[in-house]
């Protein structure tokens, strides 16, 4: 006869958060419009019942699917650029190898909503500039003092979105970081030139 395992049962998640997760792992992998509410229902384990009573639209369950991405992959992007600040700018190229090189990678999730969705909902356009403007304060805080924090902040911001587009049509991730690493570099350069205009 076996012994009793010791170890207590997982306890389950709760529903809110079990049809969040699963709605951001379905809208990140195989998009919004492709990806049904009834879909998100079964592979949650809910019924329609809970579904609506934590949200009552689609609308709704991509506004949350937004801002539990954001919170998510911030929090990973701030340490990402921690474990690599010795290398100034490049610490942004190592961070995004570190997520291209992820078999899940998929592109950037806010870019994919406002090209999928285009403006037909501004809450989900402004939650993607609020996640854009905060991932560039975080490229900013890394700059050294050579470079104009917030113009270069944003430059380099818009090189990375590049670099994240590039890859999502290339799945080449050495070209899209080597040509990432140019930019920054070049950038690096203009800004320590003495004739530099802004």
């Amino acid at each position: 006869m076996s012994k009793p395992s010791l170890r207590e049962a997982p306890t389950p998640l709760p529903a809110r958060e079990r049809i969040l997760r699963t709605a951001h792992d379905l809208f990140y992998q195989e998009g919004i419009r492709a990806t049904g509410i009834d879909r998100v229902i079964a592979e949650a384990g809910v019924t329609k019942v809970t579904f609506y009573r934590h949200f009552p639209s689609k609308n709704d369950l991509v506004q949350a699917f937004l801002e539990f991405r954001h919170e998510r992959w911030m929090t990973w992007f701030r340490k990402a650029l921690g474990r690599h600040e010795d290398k100034g700018v490049d610490a942004v190229v190592e961070a995004m190898r570190e997520w291209f090189t992820q078999p899940d990678f998929r592109g950037c999730a806010f870019i994919n909503t406002v090209v999928e969705l285009g403006g037909t909902v501004p809450a989900f356009e402004e939650t993607s500039r609020h996640h854009k403007e905060e991932m560039t304060d975080a490229i900013r805080a890394l700059l050294p003092p050579d470079l104009d924090g917030e113009l270069d902040a944003s430059a380099i911001a818009l090189a990375v979105d590049g670099a994240i587009v590039r890859m999502q049509y290339t799945h080449n991730a050495d070209d899209a970081l080597r040509l990432l690493s140019r930019l920054l570099h070049t950038l690096q350069a203009t800004a320590a030139s003495p004739t530099r205009q802004v």
